[in-house]
């Protein structure tokens, strides 16, 4: 029962520091499932079950890990005002082509990193950037300005 009591500690405090540390750099992966793969087998042999190495302590923490994870999961599908405190919510980062700066200051998102991420979309402006927002997984969406038609066809037509 410790080691149940310990995985859930451990969970409890994994969470709050990925809902405390951010989601600004990161691509595939949101931080927490980041955070919860890297440590999974370390959890498993130290903060969890410290000297006991029975495959049946690790299979109880995993277990313990696997059932909280989906345990928040199901909060968040059943119960909407749980969602933006276990997953987050989406920040508006650049508006009408202007930096959101106390957003991006939040969110601890740095200048380079939206430049460098519009550039991987093919924006070369931020003013080309009609709205931005940097969705719960880390990943930035970009709505840019459309170009206006000026009403004349780019190549005239063969006549």
């Amino acid at each position: 029962m410790e080691i149940v009591v310990r995985a859930v500690i451990v969970f409890a405090f994994l969470w709050a520091v990925t809902r405390i540390a951010g989601r600004s750099t990161l691509g595939e992966l949101n931080t927490f499932e980041l955070l919860l793969y890297v440590t999974m087998g370390d959890l498993v042999q130290q903060a969890v079950t410290q000297q006991d190495y029975s495959v049946t302590s690790a299979f109880l923490a995993v277990g313990v890990f696997a059932l909280a994870t989906m345990g928040l999961s199901w909060l968040s599908w059943r119960w909407t005002a749980a969602r933006p405190w276990i997953n987050g919510v989406p920040v508006v980062i650049v508006k009408s082509g202007e930096l959101q700066t106390s957003a991006m200051r939040r969110q601890r998102l740095s200048f380079d990193d939206l430049t460098t991420s519009a550039r991987q979309q093919g924006i070369r402006r931020i003013s080309d950037i009609d709205l931005a927002v940097l969705e719960t997984d880390g990943r930035i969406s970009y709505f840019t300005v459309e170009p206006e038609m000026s009403g004349a066809p780019e190549t005239p037509a063969a006549g």
